[in-house]
């Protein structure tokens, strides 16, 4: 009798088996033959199809309880799916099994090709994931590497010092120079290959050397230790430009956006002294001031210019309550961020038009110039000697990074960057 292989079927019909009696499984399978003989002609006889091996093993597995028989019938078929369908349909014609009654019932016809496609499908996506990740390294990864790679051959060593600095210090006329080893890393992680690093606070021989014969740049972190650091440097060397990195932020870790914005926005070394010279002091420990002004001085225009003298008399103003849209507010919190780290001012007209840019020591003189001024944006701190001079000027709002007035105190409207966040 000829056997159909398990791979080469298509279908497998699935049928339960219920006997009111004790029978044996030779018993069943002979009455599947001997009561479907005949019954669907000579093309579709269970007996001539298996001998050719288009209909496989019929199984049969019973549990006998109670004087009772119960089981499962299941038998592949490589025949198409209505040959298949009418050979399960005709086991139901069983009646009797032996002496004893019975009834079979087709439960299902299972499409054994639908259960080879899923299985190929879960093992291509577990395949396909294993690819994805421990074979193949992504683009984007192998980049990266790569690129780290040639910025650690790049970096080279200057001077008796040893200093860690860019392949084109020596070469280029412009020279940027840096606190440590991570900062040069980073600027020629972003393309600057002229950077050298001080690697510490005193000032090494061979960068006083170096500053006497090419332009220069100082870039330093946006804290007090940066400012330390320019009046160090640029007692000692011949410092062209001086350019702080965003407020609270290393050199180490700002963006290729933030480095191209902060080197746009350098400043003279004449003027960072004055600003640096110019900015206020801790009052003494034994004047009291509000608990919001008690914040570390900041940059901005008002730490500048005659605040020391303490404001000039004025006569009461009226508070100002300007009401701006959700569309005033986007475009205030877009020229914000595009100020960060540049220390420049946005002027702004009655139509919320760019009237200049100026840089924030030039603002105090601007808005004491300038009529019809109806918004301020800057790179900086409000004081309260600044938000006095706009007072007077007759400005509506003032947008700023940060605030050392109370907002409720002030008579014209506020606005600082942690109210967009």
């Amino acid at each position: 009798m000829g056997k159909i292989s398990p791979v080469s079927s298509k279908y497998i019909v699935h049928a339960s088996i219920q006997i009111e009696g004790v029978v044996d499984r030779p018993d069943i399978i002979g009455a599947v033959f001997g009561q479907t003989e005949g019954l669907l002609g000579s093309d579709l006889e269970l007996r001539e199809l298996q001998r050719s091996g288009r209909v496989g093993r019929i199984e049969v597995n019973t549990d006998t309880k109670s004087g009772k028989t119960e089981g499962v019938i299941t038998i592949p078929s490589s025949l198409d799916k209505a040959e298949t369908a009418i050979v399960a349909a005709s086991l139901e014609t069983i009646q009797r099994i032996g002496p004893c009654n019975a009834k079979v019932k087709i439960g299902k016809i299972e499409d054994v090709r639908i259960s080879k496609r899923t299985f190929l499908i879960s093992r291509a996506k577990e395949l396909l994931k294993n690819l994805t990740e421990d074979v193949l390294p992504d683009s984007q990864e192998i980049t990266e590497e790569v690129n780290k790679s040639v910025r650690m051959m790049n970096i080279t060593e200057y001077g008796r010092e040893r200093l860690p600095a860019g392949p084109a210090v020596e070469d280029g006329e412009e020279i940027i120079i840096v606190e440590g080893r991570a900062d040069v890393l980073n600027l020629l992680k972003c393309g600057f290959k002229n950077a050298v690093a001080l690697n510490g606070t005193s000032m090494p021989t061979s960068i006083i050397e170096l500053t006497k014969q090419k332009t220069v740049t100082l870039f330093v972190d946006g804290d007090r230790g940066g400012d330390l650091i320019i009046k160090e440097v640029t007692a000692r060397a011949e410092i062209d430009f001086v350019v702080k990195a965003p407020d609270g932020k290393e050199v180490e870790e700002i963006t290729k956006k933030e480095i191209h914005k902060a080197l746009r926005g350098k400043v003279a070394v004449e003027q960072a002294k004055m600003e640096i010279k110019d900015a206020p002091r801790s009052r003494p420990a034994f004047q009291k001031k509000p608990a919001y002004q008690r914040s570390a001085p900041a940059r901005g225009p008002a730490s500048r210019g005659p605040a020391s003298r303490g404001p000039a008399p004025r006569a009461p103003v009226k508070k100002v309550v300007l009401k701006l849209s959700e569309k005033h507010l986007a475009k205030f919190k877009e020229l914000l961020d595009d100020l960060v780290g540049t220390r420049g001012a946005f002027i702004l007209d009655a139509k919320m038009e760019i009237l200049g840019k100026v840089p924030a020591t030039e603002l105090p003189s601007t808005v004491r110039s300038l009529k019809d001024i109806n918004a301020v944006v800057f790179d900086g701190t409000i004081t309260k000697d600044f938000l006095s001079l706009a007072e007077r000027s007759g400005v509506k709002c003032v947008v700023a990074m940060d605030s050392k007035v109370n907002p409720k105190d002030a008579n014209i409207r506020i606005l600082t960057s942690s109210y967009f966040k």
